[in-house]
């Protein structure tokens, strides 16, 4: 991993965990930071010393413990598309073959981000948002626009040392295969395996491993046109990993899937974590996936990083708002009621005997707006939940406007 050109900017925008120090010597300014991974099983520790000095960023000096501090760092990378446009019709068609009109597409707009060694991440954002751009470009295959930024994935920059940097990367995109159709899963995984050099007792090994923790023992020598979703996406992830990857891209690994299959794969990813310290990002749009795999999230939006954080956190920015859910029978309708519900209590969902609402904590107390509804409504049960993430992904959406 590249600790020797680590940009000073990072330093103003510290995620929680990190410390840092500045203290100005002899017309120098310091920065010492410590930091360490979420991983209590592997711990990173790192410590750098940093001088600035007439706009200019450099290492005055150095000293590492353990292991590295950043496996991912992306610094202001833009990304950049140009898409011709054209009218439906014939004459259209014939106008495009000799001028064509473009129109750019601004996919990544200055982002910027790092994940430590160890960490699982999720990466969310709307349709279009950018997300599947920064997989791309964080795996090599997409090249950001020139003279943009700067991003180094273990030591390596992807696209400029594409081979070495392959060799230690798994990508599963839930709507493109990388298994032959044809032909039995283990013929693909033998090509995989001559493609990426793998010896052949590790090779035995992790086909070993994969095939148990997978459960495809009874699928192997099937062909993939003959799987089912939820098979074939298993043997996908298994292909991803047969070389030992340390950075695993997963791009909506659980689109389609049956609600057997997602916790399969969930308790996998989860197991390869915590037993390889495999470093995970997740792009998904099931906010299931991201409660149960990880503790940080990335919100991107028109191409920008719009939040860094725990979902713990997001979830504290929305813990005001409980929603009450009540079963009643005679009395007002909630529609009448909702007429006479005082500040803090809102009607947000009505349906013959059943009707939900929103209490907002920081005006009413959930036990004070029980005791209205009892007093309005002949409740035959209730319950009382907090938002759900789905419900908090929305709100950001509506937040930040995209």
């Amino acid at each position: 991993m590249c600790y020797n050109k680590i940009p000073f900017a990072p330093l103003t925008g510290e995620r929680p965990g990190a410390k840092s120090s500045d203290q100005t010597a002899g017309g120098y300014r310091l920065c010492f930071r410590f930091q360490s991974c979420r991983n209590p099983k592997h711990v990173r520790c790192f410590r750098a010393v940093y001088v600035y000095l007439y706009g200019t960023d450099f290492v005055l000096s150095e000293t590492k413990r353990g292991y590295f501090l950043f496996m991912i760092e992306m610094h202001h990378i833009s990304k950049t598309f140009r898409v011709a446009r054209r009218n439906a019709g014939m004459r259209e068609a014939v106008k495009a073959l000799f001028r064509r009109e473009y129109t750019e597409i601004r996919a990544l707009n200055d982002v910027s981000f790092t994940i430590g060694d160890g960490e699982m991440v999720g990466y969310i954002g709307p349709n279009g948002a950018g997300k599947s751009s920064t997989i791309k470009v964080m795996s090599g295959i997409l090249h950001p626009d020139m003279d943009e930024g700067t991003c180094v994935i273990d030591d390596r920059i992807p696209w400029k040392q594409r081979k070495e940097h392959v060799r230690n990367i798994g990508v599963v995109f839930g709507q493109r295969s990388q298994l032959w159709w044809d032909v039995p899963v283990l013929d693909s995984y033998e090509l995989i395996r001559d493609i990426y050099q793998i010896d052949t007792t590790v090779y035995k090994r992790n086909l070993d491993e994969l095939t148990e923790c997978l459960h495809l023992s009874e699928i192997l020598r099937t062909p993939v046109r003959q799987l089912s979703l939820g098979q074939r996406m298993r043997c996908e992830i298994g292909a991803s990993l047969l070389h030992d990857p340390r950075i695993l891209f997963l791009d909506e690994p659980t689109i389609g899937l049956d609600a057997v299959s997602k916790i399969a794969v969930r308790d996998f990813i989860r197991r390869r974590n915590r037993e390889h310290g495999t470093t995970v990002i997740l792009t998904t749009h099931d906010m299931q996936d991201i409660e149960a795999l990880t503790e940080r999230i990335l919100l991107i939006g028109k191409g920008r990083i719009l939040l860094d954080g725990s979902l713990q956190e997001l979830k504290s920015r929305h813990s005001g708002v409980r929603k009450i859910t009540v079963s009643h029978s005679g009395g007002e309708t909630a529609a009448e009621l909702a007429e006479q519900l005082p500040e803090g209590i809102v009607c947000t969902e009505n349906q013959p005997g059943q009707s939900s609402f929103a209490v907002d904590t920081t005006r009413l107390g959930v036990s004070e707006a029980i005791g209205i509804l009892s007093g309005k409504l002949e409740i035959t049960d209730l319950s009382v939940a907090g938002a759900t993430a789905e419900e908090l992904v929305v709100s950001l959406y509506e937040e930040f406007a995209i």
